[in-house]
């Protein structure tokens, strides 16, 4: 049971807290200006109703707590994506107006949106400290991703490259003073006035809330590169899952939410004030792949002003990295032979999501640890061993900025590693981190999902670099072949395969380092205390040669 005051109100005095405090704070949002149509709540004024929630097998789903643990909750506050913004803006400080409103809107959503219908553009950095909020934007800005931005937005544009890069529409529609908030379910008469009267919302079913292009509106962007002046030079697909996923065979067949916002088996009411039994809702704690960040958020949690309790960053934590070690990938060492003084050996990995794996934001790399053991448990070889920095033992790239790792189909070496990972580089063809840098990706080797063609993929999601050619690396899979010279060492020999995982690596961390400003050394020195829990194991196998 979480440790909250709401824990323990009764159903009466729910109900009191719904009749006046989200009222009484959009009231004061529009005293002060900002809420003109349309209207935004924080998400802390949807908790009174939508917590307490624990479905008939006694699972706890409360929404608004499951949501402020989230990554989505604490997307301003992420002091990765901080620094990279502000990494950008010195890199290319004539666009910083430009940049700051294109990061603040899938960030900083609700005051971005604001802003721009007054005529301005989203700021960032004027709303920060989150912990530490002046104005009624500023609180807005705190707020991330919340309630009633994405339930807000319409089924206007949803699938198309219109709504990619935040080109998300928020609804306006009124009914005398009251907008829309969409959701999956019907709602009647009575309970539809008690939300109206109380906060000023008229809920909507909606099926699109449901949908996989809902979420593609931010989980898919591009980003423009910038040259002299601030003149774009070109455009990189940074992140795009719903491409992958609609060229995957999961298309039609699973949503994102069916993974990311997995539903109750039970029926459950989803509001604690007069609720109903609802089949299969949806839970909100948006379990992704960054385990590392919520680490984060959780250890430096008052620097950051993060407002959800120490237990429930850990619970999602865990969950997070239990569903990233079930659900993403399997592993298995298909050969291991010796001959001639020699081992082979055959690792294979499935991928078992609906997109690349890893896919979105491009710091995110998987990688194998591959080491051979004698007789004696002596390892006489190993491959990709994680150091305590963060960084991949015999990994180009982390040993220098400048170079990458090649995708390999043999390894026989133990400074080559398979790194699954995307490299960008900028107009003259040198490596780079920098977003609003990359021109291209000269290497693209994620591993992709079942029912992908490579062959024939679009080149915003298509194989770069050897993988292209490589016929092991194919839809759902990759076969690496590893081959020890074993210098009369004797057997049985023991093969160990892991499959590691880092949301931020070691170079897209250590390139912030060059960086003079408060947000770049605050990350690097939070990275830095806490790289030894930077990346976990996906999946493990072994097998013995004799």
């Amino acid at each position: 049971m979480r440790a909250h005051v709401s824990r323990i109100v009764p159903a009466f005095a729910a109900l009191l807290l719904l009749a006046t405090a989200p009222r009484a704070a959009r009231l004061a949002l529009e005293a002060a200006g900002v809420a003109d149509p349309p209207v935004f709540l924080t998400g802390d004024q949807c908790i009174a109703c939508h917590g307490q929630l624990v479905t008939p097998a006694g699972e706890d789903i409360s929404i608004g707590f499951d949501w402020r643990a989230s990554i989505m909750a604490n997307s301003s506050r992420d002091p990765y994506w901080q620094a990279g913004v502000r990494r950008e803006i010195m890199d290319h400080p004539e666009s910083s107006e430009l940049i700051q409103d294109e990061c603040s809107r899938c960030h900083m959503p609700m005051s971005n949106e604001l802003e721009r219908r007054r005529g301005g553009h989203g700021r960032i950095f004027d709303h920060l400290p989150v912990s530490e909020p002046v104005t009624p934007l500023d609180t807005l800005a705190a707020d991330g991703v919340s309630c009633s931005l994405c339930h807000q937005i319409t089924a206007d544009r949803l699938g198309t490259e219109e709504s990619f890069t935040g080109g998300f529409v928020v609804d306006t529609t009124r009914a005398g003073e009251h907008g829309r908030i969409f959701g999956p379910f019907e709602i009647d008469t009575g309970r539809s006035t008690i939300m109206r009267s109380a906060t000023g919302f008229r809920p909507t079913a909606a099926a699109h809330i449901q949908t996989s292009e809902h979420c593609a509106t931010c989980h898919v962007l591009y980003t423009t590169a910038l040259g002299p002046g601030g003149q774009i030079i070109a455009r990189l697909p940074e992140q795009t899952p719903y491409q992958e996923w609609l060229n995957s065979a999961y298309r039609g067949v699973q949503t994102c939410q069916d993974c990311h916002m997995p539903p109750v088996a039970d029926s459950t009411a989803i509001t604690a004030v007069l609720g109903q039994p609802r089949p299969d809702v949806s839970r909100h704690t948006f379990i992704g792949g960054n385990f590392f960040m919520l680490r984060m958020l959780n250890r430096y949690r008052d620097e950051l002003g993060v407002q959800a309790l120490p237990q429930e960053l850990d619970a999602l934590t865990r969950a997070t990295e239990e569903f990233l070690r079930t659900r993403t990938a399997r592993i298995a060492v298909e050969r291991a032979e010796v001959a001639g003084g020699r081992l082979d050996a055959v690792v294979a990995i499935e991928n078992l999501t609906g997109h690349k794996l890893p896919t979105a934001y491009p710091s995110r790399r998987a990688w194998l640890h591959v080491a051979v053991y004698d007789r004696d448990g002596n390892r006489i070889f190993e491959s990709g061993a994680l150091r305590p920095d963060g960084s991949i033992a015999g990994n180009a790239n982390d040993d220098d900025p400048a170079r990458y790792e090649p995708h390999h189909d043999l390894i026989d070496s133990a400074d080559q590693v398979q790194v699954y990972e995307s490299i960008m580089v900028d107009t003259a063809g040198a490596v780079t981190t920098g977003l609003l840098t990359g021109v291209r990706y000269i290497k693209d080797n994620r591993l992709l999902p079942h029912g992908f063609d490579k062959a024939r993929a679009h080149e915003d999601i298509a194989v770069h670099g050897r993988a292209a050619d490589d016929a092991g690396f194919r839809a759902g899979a990759d076969r690496v072949r590893y081959r020890v010279e074993l210098a009369g060492a004797r057997g049985p020999f023991r093969v160990e395969a892991k499959l590691w995982y880092q949301p931020i690596s070691f170079r897209w961390a250590n390139n912030l380092r060059p960086y003079d400003a408060f947000e770049t050394q605050r990350f690097v020195g939070y990275y830095d205390a806490m790289a030894n829990v930077s990346a976990i194991v996906l999946a493990w196998a072994s097998a013995v040669a004799r």
